[in-house]
């Protein structure tokens, strides 16, 4: 829930282990959480890309219309519904190797509020400079870094030194689907009319 996002932030492991006990369901989880988080980056990219337009930096800007925005939003917003749901499913995969692993369900919901920084982080897109972004993105990482190797062990219930080899290929999996997304912001949101007008002459 979005009662969670500032405990998250400000006291995460005390938000993990009270999190834990609330037996939270992957449909309300998306309904309650994940829906309208991911909506934060889409929402400001949409609003700074047809309002400033992306840019290096420099005077020249890369602007799209409301209606390529829109298509592009909705692209970015269906990835990274789906990115949630397969970051829960690798950390699941890695966690079978232990006696009494977490459920698919627990492993989701756990990606799912992992993602929180990430989330907050596209604020910065309503002023869609490439190296801000770039910048918040490392941070929302190092942050959502963080809050992996606290919650491993403090809601997943995996011991704090077996939690070590997930955490670290979650993470390492985290950051190719970052590179990703990232890839596929600048692509759709910066340069999504050359892409759409190519596709069109093809």
């Amino acid at each position: 829930m979005l009662t969670h996002v500032w405990g998250l932030m400000a006291h995460p492991h005390r938000e993990w282990r009270q999190m834990r006990e609330e037996r939270e369901t992957i449909t309300h989880l998306y309904a309650h959480h994940v829906l309208l988080m991911a909506a934060v980056p889409v929402v400001c990219a949409y609003i700074g890309t047809t309002q400033v337009g992306w840019g290096l930096g420099g005077e020249r800007t890369i602007q799209l219309n409301y209606l390529d925005a829109f298509y592009a939003g909705v692209v970015f917003y269906l990835t990274i519904l789906a990115a949630v749901f397969a970051v829960g499913s690798v950390i699941r995969w890695m966690a079978k190797r232990y006696a009494s692993p977490p459920s698919r369900r627990r492993c989701v919901i756990f990606a799912g509020y992992l993602a929180t920084p990430m989330f907050l982080s596209g604020v910065v897109a309503l002023y869609p400079l490439v190296w801000l972004c770039l910048l918040a993105g490392i941070l929302g990482l190092c942050y959502t870094a963080y809050l992996l190797y606290v919650g491993m062990p403090a809601f997943l219930g995996i011991d704090s030194e077996e939690s070590f080899i997930v955490s670290s290929v979650t993470l390492a999996f985290g950051i190719l689907v970052l590179e990703a997304m990232l890839a596929a912001t600048v692509l759709l949101w910066g340069y999504g009319e050359r892409i759409l007008l190519t596709l069109l002459l093809n």
